[in-house]
């Protein structure tokens, strides 16, 4: 991303716990200024406070952008500290707060509401982001390269999609782990050691999805791909895919109701 226009007017960062810290390393990473950068965290960690970031002092009066990673009930008493800036866009990254709400504190401004998951701290996130009715090109164009230091961006046409997002990419990473945490049992209750059978169930699942990301086949191409005709994967899939679809879709609507529940 080209931070000129972000260097030269400045990056404030409300909140800055580990999704908060992933991006800020990839922004770095990617050639923001840390002198362009202000924090405001009441209890910053060693490594932000090693970083040569601007900590809990003066704002700009007119940053590039203002990102919200703060807690849902830390939003009462964090917002009113950026309710000085102007011509700013508003990039809010925190769950369970619609549009609307960050409208009442900021009427007129430009805002974007994302949906990022758990491996953007490792650079592999993907981000879900949608507009209010007063963002720009550029300003969706400066949030989407903004939410790149982490991973994949998609954008949403309308943010009642926020909720299935959610259900489905923000709460999946804790899917995909209790699965690797099943394989793993598995296979203990097959004959094999425990540490050896968590080892083969996380690569078997990072691998397939790295393979599934890589191919121009689509998943069900790849599951036939690997699946020969009464041979041992069929054996699996036969106990697997009569029960699986029906479960997903459950867990994945559970969790979307919820975040409707939760909205502010």
């Amino acid at each position: 991303m080209d931070f000129t226009n972000v260097n030269a007017r400045g990056l404030v960062l409300l909140g800055c716990g580990k999704m908060g810290s992933a991006m800020l390393a990839g922004w770095l990473a990617d050639g923001l200024s840390p002198a362009a950068v202000h924090v405001i965290d009441p209890a910053p960690s060693d490594w932000l406070q090693s970083q040569g970031v601007a900590l809990n002092g003066p704002l700009p009066p007119s940053p590039a952008i203002a990102i919200i990673a703060v807690k849902p009930q830390m939003m009462g008493q964090a917002l009113p500290q950026l309710q000085s800036l102007e011509n700013t866009l508003l990039l809010s990254i925190a769950a369970g707060t619609s549009i609307a709400a960050f409208e009442q504190h900021f009427p007129g401004a430009a805002i974007v509401r994302a949906m990022p998951n758990t491996p953007a701290a490792i650079g592999q996130g993907i981000s879900a982001m949608v507009g209010n009715a007063a963002t720009t090109a550029d300003d969706l164009d400066l949030a989407e390269g903004i939410l790149r230091a982490v991973g994949e961006v998609v954008r949403l046409n309308a943010e009642d999609q926020i909720d299935a997002v959610t259900g489905l990419s923000g709460s999946g990473p804790a899917y995909v782990f209790h699965l690797i945490e099943a394989m793993a049992a598995a296979g203990v209750a097959q004959g094999l050691d425990a540490d050896l059978a968590l080892k083969l169930a996380t690569h078997t699942v990072a691998g397939a999805g790295a393979l599934a990301i890589a191919s121009d086949e689509g998943p069900a191409q790849l599951r036939i791909n690997v699946t020969s005709p009464n041979g041992t994967t069929q054996a699996g899939l036969e106990v697997l895919m009569p029960e699986l679809p029906d479960l997903i879709a459950r867990t994945v609507a559970a969790a979307t109701s919820r975040s409707k529940e939760l909205k502010g």
